[in-house]
């Protein structure tokens, strides 16, 4: 979602993501043209020599006036050459639309009488017209060879090349909708209602939008989430319908949050009564992010699909209701143990929703790089899904580097590609027979295990005197927000520290600098404890999940790597840079101890001698990177130690801060999975 993700960040306005659409809109035709061209010197087939047919010469004949409004300085090219001169013609309107393009984005006037393509269906439908024709008199070879590949291309691509996602968070569209309604007359106190007056309201107002003669009269902030809309509705009915087709809610805490949007949309008729008719363009993903609203998330959901006027909407709109499930502030918030399994509860009980209300729901995974933020080998994370929730499709998130990563390279993006395809596939078994359920005995132990990691996590984290001033001087997090990096801020309020004000990206980054990487395993070493301690015959037990349970084994596999890149020597180190010792000292043995802890119930689960040792050549790989990676730790800790230090002179000071950064750099591309 580059260019439509403004959740936190101002510089994100609604003409960055008209730029960014109509720059996708330019590059996707640029390689349309390239490959027609390319095809005008292959498909040379004569008419003396083939019969086309009907259906394609008739088009032949009705794309003349394109030539004679594109192109009048030239006769008709290539007479006796049909597919030749299809091609050419349909490069004319290909590059009109691309003319079109480039003045949009640089702002100049553009009010020709033919726009080119109305459609990307247009011009697939010429191609397709093409290959028709060619198959009928015997040239299926020509047929599908490079002109599929244009045709697979437009179908995929469209001319919009990747559909773009716009992001915000819950409270910018209720005080957009507070001040709107303040402004119209129509409620004073909207922020005052409670949630099934709020309900009631936006649905009759949806259903009868009111006019707006004078946007000035409402905030700076209300006008740009309104001009947000207004690009939706542009880029849809410009460039393609598809190209925006999903408005995910950041921090989604009740079915009005949803409602607020659908409102929103309705004042610049993307959705909601518009004249005589009701339409529904843009489908909206409320984002469950925390421990309490992924526990909750089933009476939020239920409630929006009980509003009538959300139903109608629905239903304009595929009938299909896309939830976001956040890992990485469920994470955060009350540690991988809780998190992971409240997810897996969440996805349970969302789709079985859908099911009993015949609503088609999609879940959408907001993943990370990182275990922390949910992150891990994609074919292992998609088999450790609930069965029967992945219905042939699956949507999730991909940070900046994962990408770099996994798709730069050819071949490791063929391989990325298959292991996630074959992982969907595998585990939508259930579409053809009956899948299995878990066994309740392994969801009893989750829960209990899930428990007492939360309570171990937030005792840490939020009951640990100077937990939070050891985060910050044992990790270089405040140094990662001076980097150039990132579609939002490290804080969610400037100069709030606290825990639930910064960014899990900022948070998981900082640990893993520091080889702590506390989110991805803090809690389950005392979780695994205290339920073997509790009852002996537990052990076995987890063995058995570890062994038939694709969850379970998902989340300790995950573990282990984590552990591994872990380094308490190192982090001891990091410690030594707080300057309250003595609460550094304490923070650190806790977090050192659970290290042990984990590390030992981990190998007595999977049943090993030490971590990785099931998985070979994973073991190998990372191993390769320590020499590389402590050396580079030590230099970051001397470069920590002269930036922080008051007593350096500023010009020595400003001097070590370009190596400090290269250093988190360099770091991150050892950990790998930082974001």
């Amino acid at each position: 979602w580059i260019g439509g993700d403004r959740d936190g960040n101002p510089n994100v306005t609604a003409e960055t993501t008209r730029e960014a659409i109509l720059t996708q809109h330019l590059t996707v035709l640029r390689a349309y043209i390239s490959r027609t061209d390319a095809l005008i010197g292959i498909l040379t087939q004569s008419r003396d020599f083939c019969t086309p047919s009907p259906a394609f010469l008739a088009g032949l004949a009705e794309d003349d006036r394109y030539r004679e409004a594109f192109d009048q300085e030239f006769p008709a090219r290539f007479p006796e050459e049909p597919y030749r001169r299809k091609l050419y013609l349909i490069g004319l309107r290909l590059r009109q639309l691309e003319r079109r393009a480039r003045a949009w984005l640089e702002g100049r006037p553009w009010n020709p009488e033919i726009a080119g393509y109305q459609h990307e269906s247009e011009f697939r439908r010429d191609l397709e017209l093409m290959r028709d024709s060619l198959i009928s008199h015997g040239d299926a070879d020509s047929a599908n060879m490079e002109l599929l590949d244009l045709i697979r291309l437009v179908r995929t691509f469209g001319f919009y090349l990747a559909r773009l996602d716009i992001r915000q968070e819950s409270t910018v569209h209720t005080e957009a909708v507070a001040d709107i309604l303040a402004c119209l007359g129509i409620h004073d106190d909207y922020a005052g209602l409670d949630e099934g007056r709020r309900l009631e309201l936006l649905g009759g107002l949806i259903e009868s939008p009111p006019g707006i003669d004078d946007r000035g009269q409402f905030g700076e902030m209300t006008q740009e989430v309104l001009r947000v809309f207004d690009v939706v509705e542009e880029m849809q009915r410009l460039v393609s319908p598809l190209v925006i087709s999903r408005y995910v809610i950041s921090m989604a805490h009740q079915a009005s949050d949803v409602m607020h949007v659908m409102f929103l949309g309705s004042l610049t008729g993307l959705c909601g009564q518009q004249g005589d008719v009701f339409q529904c363009r843009i489908g909206v993903s409320p984002l469950f992010e925390t421990i309490e609203d992924l526990s909750h998330i089933e009476p939020v959901i239920s409630r929006l699909l009980d509003q009538s006027v959300y139903e109608r909407l629905l239903k304009r709109h595929g009938s299909q209701q896309e939830v976001m499930l956040g890992y990485s502030d469920s994470a955060k918030d009350g540690g991988i143990v809780a998190s992971s399994w409240l997810l897996y509860r969440a996805q349970q009980r969302v789709i079985s929703l859908g099911r009993e209300r015949g609503v088609n729901i999609r879940l959408f995974h907001g993943r990370g790089g990182t275990i922390g933020r949910g992150g891990g080998p994609t074919h292992d994370a998609i088999k450790a899904q609930p069965a029967g929730t992945l219905l042939g499709q699956i949507k999730f998130t991909e940070q900046g580097e994962v990408l770099s990563y996994k798709y730069s390279n050819r071949e490791t993006a063929i391989y990325e590609l298959t292991m996630g395809l074959s992982g969907v596939i595998d585990a939508s078994l259930g579409l053809i027979r009956e899948v299995k359920p878990d066994n309740p005995a392994f969801h009893d132990t989750m829960q209990a295990l899930s428990m007492r990691g939360e309570r171990a996590y937030r005792e840490l984290t939020e009951e640990t005197p100077g937990f939070l001033d050891y985060f910050y001087e044992s990790t270089p997090v405040s140094e990662i927000g001076l980097l150039n990096i990132g579609s939002r801020p490290s804080h969610r309020a400037r100069g709030d520290r606290s825990k639930s004000s910064v960014r899990a990206i900022a948070w998981v980054f900082g640990w893993a600098q520091s080889r702590q990487t506390i989110p991805a395993w803090y809690g389950l070493g005392s979780a695994l404890e205290n339920c073997c301690t509790e009852e002996k015959k537990r052990l076995k037990m987890l063995r058995q999940m570890y062994r038939d349970w694709p969850f379970f084994r998902a989340l300790l596999s995950n573990t282990q790597m984590a552990l591994f890149k872990s380094s308490m020597d190192i982090a001891r180190e990091y410690a030594d840079l707080c300057g309250d010792q003595d609460t550094a000292d304490r923070v650190f043995t806790l977090i050192d101890a659970e290290y042990r802890r984990t590390r030992k119930w981990v190998k007595k689960i999977v049943d090993i001698d030490d971590l990785l040792d099931d998985t070979p050549l994973l073991k190998m790989s990372l191993s390769r990177r320590d020499p590389y990676l402590d050396p580079l730790n030590h230099i970051q800790l001397e470069l920590l130690e002269r930036y922080r230090d008051a007593g350096t002179r500023e010009t020595e000071r400003d001097a070590s801060l370009d190596p400090l950064l290269r250093s988190i750099n360099a770091i991150a591309g050892g950990m790998r999975n930082t974001g």
